[in-house]
């Protein structure tokens, strides 16, 4: 699994003599560190610049894959916020499509395993339905005079997605630098 943040290694405390009835218990006292004992701290950032443009593209895609649902609530949310003062129609398109969208996600979810769905339905219905239920909400947003919302939420917040998904380090951010090589410390330890 990956760690992520600020790691502290403290070395554990021995001391040579055993616990008497006149010492208090050691386990309630603090640890006593020496001061030539290493103590290291290291910082970790999961963002890095790609070293080629066929890893950019390969995180891009990773990373779309991965937080496609999460981009998805972003634009969502932007362009809900960018409707609500003045286009009160728009915003119940925008909520009812969602909310068939998300429905349909539950429900390929809760019958997944299911022979008659998979006899039914031979390939993944995902990547014919979610473009549908987006162009239909375009074509809503478009009709209902809330164009103009969408082509600026979509101006604003594509490029943060971008930049988001060429910079974050999926599943690869680790402290061991001999694993990974993208791995970039914001304080190197020697």
């Amino acid at each position: 699994m990956a760690s992520y943040g600020a790691v502290v290694q403290r070395p554990s405390a021995t001391s040579p003599n055993p616990p008497s009835q006149t010492q208090p218990d050691e386990s309630k006292q603090l640890p006593n560190f020496e001061k030539n004992q290493p103590f290291s701290f290291q910082v970790t950032c999961p963002f890095s610049i790609p070293a080629t443009p066929e890893s950019a593209a390969t995180r891009i895609i990773k990373n779309l894959r991965k937080f496609g649902p999460y981009y998805a609530e972003f634009m969502w949310i932007v362009l809900f916020i960018a409707l609500i003062p003045k286009r009160k129609v728009s915003v119940v398109y925008l909520v009812a499509l969602k909310e068939v969208a998300v429905l349909y996600l539950i429900l390929l979810r809760a019958v997944a395993n299911s022979v008659l769905f998979r006899s039914v339905i031979a390939f993944d219905t995902r990547l014919i339905v979610l473009p549908l239920l987006t162009i239909g909400t375009c074509v809503a947003l478009i009709l209902t005079n809330a164009g103009i919302h969408l082509a600026i939420t979509l101006a604003a917040t594509l490029p943060i997605i971008l930049a988001h998904a060429v910079l974050w380090i999926a599943e690869d951010c680790s402290l061991n630098e001999e694993i990974n090589q993208e791995h970039v410390p914001l304080v190197h330890t020697v």
